[in-house]
């Protein structure tokens, strides 16, 4: 009796084993045995093509074109989205082409995903930088020809830009100025994306930082942009600019000079001028025979960021910020010398005819910074 009661008692545990068994085995079926399980793709790998894209044009020939070829491990399906409020395309190739039609260099996201059959997805984010060629102010398809970005930390590319710091002119660099150009990375420096012109004070005057492509980068005509913002102490005087590249053998004005950008002591404020030899101006007062031209365009913030903007043809000289017109100059007389190679410059002066009184109460170490986020040269 004892034995078929434990016979009895062992039966109907197997058979309680057997159904909690049997209705595990499901998964995430929902107690369908013919439910299928997760699926997670892996391994995604992205690749983008710029067209036209190289050391010289970096963000591509203008099209606008790009294509991208993703894989993934366990995808039945991929999907592109370009921007964060474009629509998402999707196709079992990985295979993906697109173009931008904004003029100008177009920066966005490129979104990535790719799909498992039981539609679990993973995903990768591309920055993109593209350009794209519209009509510039002289009517001319651009093309990006030159340009810095000012990426990377140090000191600025030596490919490309030289130090100024000799002055030969004498007297403040012929205007008065108070500070001395140094090649430290205390003054000049490349870091969190921008090029960083820094003024210190010293027990003995000022530092600061002036910089040059000439002998690099020497041009005749083009769209320049430069994204920047100025300092705002009293007293510094902060210049975008150029000079005729023939300076050597006819020196100033005679070799010309284009002042994209300069702030004097209005910090509302910002101009561009010309610069020229006009020898009917020559006079005790004027015995460099200097003549010039020049307009201001009245702001409130100039300490943020800004595209300054210069449009240089054959016959006119025009400015911008952000856009906006405010000069303009013919310059197709052969008399003037804005027909030949410039060369570019990038300083904070400190004082001197234009940068007016320095704040008398400035502390001994760091004064204030222009910063350049890039320049771009189109023609």
């Amino acid at each position: 009796m004892k034995n078929n009661s434990l016979l009895f008692i062992l039966s109907i545990l197997f058979s309680l084993s057997a159904l909690t068994f049997s209705c595990s085995s499901g998964g995430d079926g929902g107690g369908d045995s013919g439910g299928s399980q997760q699926v997670i793709p892996s391994n995604l790998d992205v690749n983008v093509t710029i067209q036209g894209q190289s050391d010289v044009d970096p963000f591509g020939d203008g099209s606008g074109q790009f294509s991208v070829t993703a894989t993934a491990t366990n995808t039945v399906r991929y999907g592109f989205k370009v921007g964060n409020s474009g629509t998402e395309t999707q196709n079992t190739t990985g295979l993906f082409s697109y173009t931008i039609t904004q003029p100008g260099i177009n920066q966005f996201p490129l979104y990535v995903y790719a799909y498992s059959e039981t539609d679990d997805r993973i995903s990768d984010i591309e920055p993109m930088k593209i350009f794209v060629a519209g009509n510039g102010g002289n009517g001319n398809n651009d093309v990006l020809v030159w340009f810095d970005e000012f990426n990377g930390t140090g000191p600025v590319d030596n490919s490309k830009w030289v130090y100024d710091t000799v002055d030969y002119i004498g007297n403040g660099w012929g205007n008065g100025e108070e500070q001395t150009y140094t090649n430290s990375t205390d003054n000049v420096i490349v870091e969190d994306g921008s090029l960083k012109i820094n003024v210190y004070k010293t027990t003995t005057g000022y530092t600061s930082g002036r910089i040059k492509t000439k002998g690099k980068k020497e041009f005749t005509y083009g769209r320049i942009d430069i994204r920047a913002k100025l300092p705002t102490v009293q007293g510094s005087w902060p210049a975008l600019w150029m000079l005729g590249a023939n300076i050597d053998d006819v020196s100033w004005p005679q070799c010309g000079e284009i002042d994209i950008m300069e702030q004097f002591e209005n910090k509302n404020s910002v101009d561009t001028t010309l610069h020229w030899y006009n020898p009917s101006n020559v006079n005790a007062d004027n015995p460099l025979g200097q003549a010039s031209y020049g307009q201001s365009k009245s702001g409130s913030s100039y300490d943020d960021w800004h595209i300054y903007t210069l449009d240089w043809t054959s016959s006119n000289i025009t400015a911008y910020v952000d856009d906006v017109e405010f000069f303009s100059m013919s310059t197709s007389s052969s008399s003037l010398p804005f027909n030949q190679n410039f060369f570019l410059l990038f300083n904070v002066a400190m004082g001197g005819t234009n940068g007016g009184t320095i704040d008398p109460n400035l502390s001994t170490g760091y004064v204030d910074t222009m910063e350049v986020d890039y320049i771009r040269l189109y023609q």
